[in-house]
């Protein structure tokens, strides 16, 4: 796995909600090459592989969430960090827990405006 790869898991909200999340996380890790699904899934799943603009670089102008949002973000420890900073940054976000292996980290946050 690439110290880039994250894999973002999301549930609550609708199809908007989810573009602004995988919106934020865009400035940090590049273009995702899976997006989540436009349709009425309750889960939407987003892939990031590429690097972005650096560490500091996601969105802090996103759109409010139309109601709270679980995220589950999953990858590399430097990968989940910079995206739970990013994820704090731009949204109202309450750490709900992570779990560590030698080479994953998985961190879950809840996600208001």
């Amino acid at each position: 796995m690439s110290d880039t790869q994250l894999t973002v898991t999301l549930s609550g909200g609708d199809a908007d909600d989810a573009r602004a999340v995988v919106g934020a996380l865009e400035g940090t890790f590049g273009p995702p090459q899976e997006r989540p699904s436009d349709t009425d899934a309750t889960v939407r799943v987003a892939t990031f592989g590429g690097e972005g603009q650096g560490p500091g670089a996601g969105r802090t102008d996103t759109r409010p969430l139309s109601e709270p949002v679980t995220v589950t973000v999953q990858g590399t420890p430097d990968a989940v960090r910079r995206a739970s900073d990013t994820l704090s940054r731009s949204f109202t976000a309450r750490d709900e827990g992570a779990a560590a292996g030698d080479q994953e980290q998985e961190r879950q946050l809840l996600l208001e405006s």
